[in-house]
C-alpha cells in the first residue's frame, strides 16, 4: 500500500461515498476504487460495504481508519519536519460562509502544504488577492475558476414524515418548520418560492444548521454538499431546481502572485481530470 491509497480510503470513511470522496480528493471516482480494491486486496478483509447511496465501513475499515489516518498525519509531520523554511508569500484567501467542511479542507491543502505560503482567511466580501465564492457572488471586475456545481437539496430530521417521498415539492414544505441560513447567497429566489413559509431558526453558520435539522427543529435547504456531510440529518431531493457553481475568483486588473497562479492552475487541472472520466465537476 502507498500513502495515496490511504488517503483515497481516509476520503471515502469520510464522505461515505465514492463519487464524492473521488470529488474531494479532486481524482477519478475509478482511481478511488482500485485504491480501495487494492488496499482490500493486500488486508485480506472487506474494508466498505456498498449500498444503494454508497458505502458503509465495515469493522475491518473502522479499525484500519484510525491506523490509517494516524500514518497519514505522521507522513505529513514528517514532510514538514524536514522542509526548508523559505521566504513566504502572503496570500489572503476569501471563503464564503456556505463551503462544506470536506472541500474546504480538499481546497486549502494545497496551499497550507506550501512553506513558502503565508495564508490568511477573511471572508467572501473582505479584500482579498482571491475568493472562493459562487458564481452569483461574482463582482465585474472578477475573472471565475469554476471547479464544481452542486444542486439545493432538503436535509431534514431523520424521522420527519417527509423523509418517506423522494423528492419533495413546494407544496410539501408549506408550513413546515424552516430553518434559515444567514449567509445563504440564493435566499432571495428561495424566499421567491416559498409557500406560507415558516422560519423555526435562523442559524448563523452552515454546521449550526445541520446541528439544527438533526436536532428536530426544523428543515434547511442547503447546497448537496453540505447535507450530504452530515450523517445525522436526512436528505432529500427538491422540485425546484437550483443549483450553485462554485469556483475561485479574482481581480482580473490585479496581477495574481506565483504562488496562487500555481494554486488556480493545479485546481483547473484537477477540474478537468474528473471530467475527462465522465464525471461532472
Amino acid at each position: 500500500m502507498d500513502i495515496r491509497e490511504l488517503r483515497y480510503f481516509a476520503a471515502v470513511y469520510r464522505e461515505r461515498n465514492l463519487t464524492a470522496a473521488a470529488r474531494a480528493c479532486f481524482v477519478s471516482q475509478p482511481s478511488i476504487s482500485t485504491a480501495i480494491t487494492h488496499l482490500e486486496a493486500e488486508l485480506g478483509t472487506t474494508l466498505f460495504i456498498r449500498h444503494k447511496k454508497g458505502v458503509a465501513p465495515t469493522a475491518s475499515g473502522e479499525k484500519f481508519h484510525t491506523l490509517a489516518r494516524r500514518i497519514i498525519d505522521e507522513t505529513d509531520a514528517a514532510r514538514s519536519l524536514f522542509k526548508k523554511p523559505n521566504t513566504k508569500t502572503n496570500v489572503t484567501l476569501g471563503l464564503m460562509r456556505t463551503l462544506d467542511v470536506p472541500r474546504t479542507i480538499a481546497l486549502l491543502k494545497p496551499l497550507t502544504a506550501r512553506n513558502d505560503i503565508a495564508l490568511r482567511l477573511v471572508g467572501s466580501d473582505e479584500r482579498a488577492d482571491a475568493r472562493i465564492i459562487s458564481k452569483s457572488m461574482l463582482r465585474a471586475d472578477e475573472h471565475f475558476v469554476a471547479l464544481w456545481s452542486e444542486r439545493y437539496v432538503a436535509a431534514l430530521p431523520p424521522g420527519h414524515p417527509l423523509t418517506l417521498k423522494e423528492k419533495l415539492r413546494t407544496a410539501d414544505l408549506a408550513g413546515a418548520p424552516m430553518i434559515d441560513r444567514c449567509h445563504c447567497e440564493r435566499s432571495e429566489f428561495f424566499g421567491r418560492t416559498s409557500q406560507r413559509r415558516q422560519t423555526a431558526a435562523i442559524a448563523q453558520s452552515e454546521d449550526w444548521a445541520m446541528a439544527l435539522v438533526a436536532a428536530g427543529v426544523g428543515i434547511a435547504i442547503v447546497p448537496e454538499g453540505v447535507a450530504r456531510g452530515n450523517p445525522d440529518v436526512a436528505v432529500r431531493e427538491i422540485e425546484v431546481k437550483v443549483r450553485r457553481e462554485v469556483g475561485i475568483a479574482y481581480r482580473a486588473s490585479v496581477p495574481l502572485a506565483d504562488a496562487l497562479k500555481d494554486f488556480v492552475g493545479q485546481l483547473q487541472k484537477q477540474r478537468r481530470r474528473p471530467e475527462r472520466a465522465g464525471r461532472p465537476g
